[in-house]
Order: C-alpha cells, then structure tokens, then sequence
C-alpha cells in the first residue's frame, strides 16, 4: 500500500491530535509515522502523519471527508500522495556544482523530485542538461531586459507544471514580484552561514577573519535578500593551514549538501513556515537521514 501523508497547521487548543486520529482510523488509515510540534510563543500547531489506508481511500476523498475537521479547528491542511515526485525547475547561473550534485542525486533516486527543466542566463551546462535528457532553457538576464527574462522563466515554470523553483546558486536578484508569486515554493542555497559573511566572497571574508567553521545555509526566498525562513544548514571544521582556495572547496560541497536536505524536506512535505522560522520535521528511519549515500 502506498503511504498518504497529512499535513497540518492550526492554532494550538485541545484535542487537535485526537480528532485527527480518530478521522484517521474511522477511514481505515494505519499511522505510520507522525510528528507533530506546538509552538507556544506563536500559539500554532504543527503536524505530519504518514498513513496507509487499508480501505483504499484517495486522497481526494480523504481531503473532502477532512473538511469538516479542518473546520472545527481552523486547520490549513493537505493530503499528499508520498509517491508522486515533485517536479522542480532549476536555475542556476555559472557555478554548477549544486546543479551537477542534484542531477545525480536525481537520476540515483535520492530526492524525491522530478526535474522538469533547468534555466540558466548562461549556456555553460547546456550540454550537460540535455545530456540528462532535460530541458534547457537559456534565458538572458540584463538591467534592462529583467521584467521579461522574468516573464519568460515564469513561463517555463507554469508550462512544465513545476511546484518548486530551486536555485542551485542562481546569481541574479529575483524581483519582488516573483518572490510573491511561488512564495514558500522558491529554494536558495547562500554560500555562508548566515547572518554571518553576506554579500560578495563569503569565503575570502571569513579566510581573512581565520574563522574555524564555514557553512552554508538553504532558505527560501522572500522580497528581503537572503532574509527568508532558514531550511537546512550546515558547517565544515577548517583550520589556519587551509588556504582560500580549500575554503571555497569544502564550501561547495557544504553548499549542496545542505540544498539537497532542504529540497528532500520541502519534497516530502515536512517543512513548515512559522513566521519568519520554519519547523522541519526529521525524515522518517530508512527514507534519507543524510547526504552520505552509498
């Protein structure tokens, strides 16, 4: 039986796991997983539940017999089909190592996406992406043509069906008006360990700064530059020996490690915006605990 996953946000009040719980089971769903997460600064709630049905519910029955829970309890909620793949258009400009380190993780089956296309203002993975048998899509980007190379990518992105657009260190400012539109469905990889080191070589800042930890951080994108809520993050230990050429090494292998946990998360469901934070619920045992694959 395929697993069917609930997820849920709600303010917090007694009784929210009980009536899910039992909707659950009076449908024939077996709980497979669950986690769940009350904030008390901000008085939300937060939940994801695995299930399989043994009476072969859909989820779009499933979503319609909800409804009257989800209204007792002023629930935003949605039932996702584990085994349907997310597709993901991504951008990138003339860095390519996350780029190269999700096509494989795609074509292995590490993530649970479908990559629908790649958009580049530069032609240097052309070869590459179609060598994966993807779509290329070249869209120049200059200060006067912006609001149509724009037009254009969201065009690419309505027409391939994508739900996530991901930056795989994608070098041009998106506007504000593309931030709004795919809110909470735009990915990006920052070369730093934010707040720290922003702006233009992060790594050269933190090599003069003779930092002992360098790292990277995925977020999603919001109209305020590398503002929005923090995914996944991570550090590599170096030390006074390492040159900045080794900075820039380890923190392109620290920068698509971390966007690949943050798009399995997002894939699988299992991040939620609190404001200006976001709660990131673990990945089940057996289903991908780390970037470290065999």
């Amino acid at each position: 039986m395929d697993t069917i996953a609930l997820t849920v946000t709600c303010p917090s009040t007694r009784g929210i796991v009980a009536a899910i719980s039992a909707f659950l089971a009076d449908r024939g769903c077996n709980i497979v997983d669950s986690a769940q997460f009350d904030d008390m600064k901000t008085g939300r709630f937060f939940m994801r539940l695995s299930v399989r049905s043994e009476t072969g519910a859909s989820v779009a029955q499933l979503e319609t017999d909800f409804a009257a829970v989800a209204e007792a309890f002023a629930m935003d909620f949605a039932f996702h089909d584990e085994s349907r793949k997310m597709k993901v258009v991504v951008m990138v400009s003339r860095f390519g190592h996350c780029l190269n380190d999700l096509l494989y993780r795609w074509r292995i089956g590490a993530l649970p996406i479908d990559i629908a296309a790649v958009i580049s203002n530069h032609l240097d993975y052309q070869k590459v992406v179609v060598n994966h048998d993807i779509p290329f899509h070249h869209v120049r980007v200059t200060k006067d043509n912006k609001p149509e190379a724009e037009a254009k990518q969201m065009e690419i992105v309505e027409e391939s069906g994508a739900e996530l657009i991901v930056l795989a260190r994608y070098m041009q400012v998106l506007s504000d008006r593309m931030c709004r539109e795919m809110s909470g469905r735009i990915i990006n990889i920052h070369h730093s360990f934010l707040p720290s080191f922003k702006g233009a070589n992060p790594y050269k800042q933190a090599y003069e700064r003779g930092v002992k930890l360098i790292g990277a951080t995925s977020h999603y994108v919001t109209t305020d530059l590398d503002e929005g809520p923090i995914i996944e993050q991570d550090t590599v230990r170096v030390t006074h020996a390492q040159s900045n050429d080794d900075y820039v090494s380890l923190g392109r292998d620290v920068e698509a490690q971390v966007l690949a946990r943050a798009i399995h998360a997002h894939a699988n469901h299992r991040v939620f915006v609190n404001g200006n934070k976001t709660v990131v619920f673990p990945a089940s045992p057996g289903s991908y605990t780390s970037d470290r694959m065999g």
